[in-house]
């Protein structure tokens, strides 16, 4: 973005950003048909952290879809949107644009890309433990869009539907087989044994940035599990690139029945795991 002398932004820039923040028209397919992708992104003092992981993440959605992803610039010139203090959260979203006839994309589309920023605070509670409970919605099972972002979260949304109760924090979701997917907004992790696992998300979920990094830096070993692993875990989590990590207290059942508690007391491999994650997500050290 460029200033005058007084330090206002262009005529040029503005309208680059109106354009990011203008409404999406009635024949846009990702309105439509949610064909797109999204992303959202935690921001402290101006920096967009795990940049490379959400925009390679935004990538491979695209390549996906058959949609054109924006460039470098075009995604960085998105920050112009953010304030520059404090903690915000950047949401990117690319649509597949308008045209083509029913389900028939455009010969030659044109994607659009939109972002908007809002001002965040961190859930230090839900750091400290949170109760969840099992979600009765069972996800489905197709491997052509496991692990992307897309924009079509009807199954979340429902999932989300299912408690109004304040005092839960999440909800998880399992396939048809009763196997762990990941949390209704975050991914799942439990530790059990001396090694982290996680869920297998080749067929169902979404491939999260936060637990993308941490992968690289730690192991987690990918199952296919229910959630009588998750009874046998010392600790279990949830976890996403902008809330970090939040322990799992108590587990209820989709009538509100306990399924499983654990302590609310230190834990080596905890401590490491929030160190960690702490650190990816930039946050000042005490």
């Amino acid at each position: 973005m460029t200033t005058d002398a007084s330090g206002s932004k262009s005529s040029e820039d503005k309208c680059a950003l109106a354009a990011l923040a203008a409404d999406l028209p009635s024949d846009d397919r990702g309105l439509a048909y949610g064909e797109g992708v999204f992303e959202t992104i935690l921001v402290r003092e101006g920096r967009p952290q795990l940049w490379s992981w959400h925009e390679a993440r935004l990538r491979r959605g695209c390549q996906r879809l058959g949609i054109a992803a924006p460039s470098a610039a075009e995604l960085a010139a998105c920050l112009a949107v953010c304030q520059g203090e404090g903690l915000e959260v950047l949401k990117l979203i690319v649509t597949g644009g308008s045209g083509g006839r029913g389900y028939r994309a455009p010969e030659s589309p044109q994607a659009r890309l939109r972002a908007r920023a809002t001002p965040f605070a961190v859930n230090q509670q839900a750091r400290r433990g949170i109760t969840a409970r099992v979600c009765e919605l069972r996800v489905a099972e197709q491997p052509a869009l496991a692990g992307l972002k897309h924009l079509n979260r009807l199954e979340n949304v429902l999932a989300r539907r299912e408690w109004s109760d304040t005092t839960i924090s999440e909800g998880l979701l399992l396939n048809a087989q009763g196997e762990l997917i990941e949390a209704t907004s975050m991914n799942l992790a439990w530790y059990r044994d001396g090694r982290w696992f996680t869920p297998c998300l080749d067929r169902a979920g979404v491939e999260g940035t936060l637990l993308a990094a941490l992968e690289a830096e730690m192991t987690f070993e990918r199952v296919r599990e229910g959630l009588e692993s998750l009874a046998r875990a010392e600790q279990v989590v949830v976890m996403n690139s902008v809330q970090g990590v939040w322990p799992l207290r108590t587990l209820l059942k989709s009538d509100g029945a306990i399924l499983c508690e654990w302590k609310d007391e230190a834990h080596p491999a905890l401590d490491e795991l929030n160190h960690t994650i702490a650190r990816l997500l930039g946050e000042p050290a005490n």
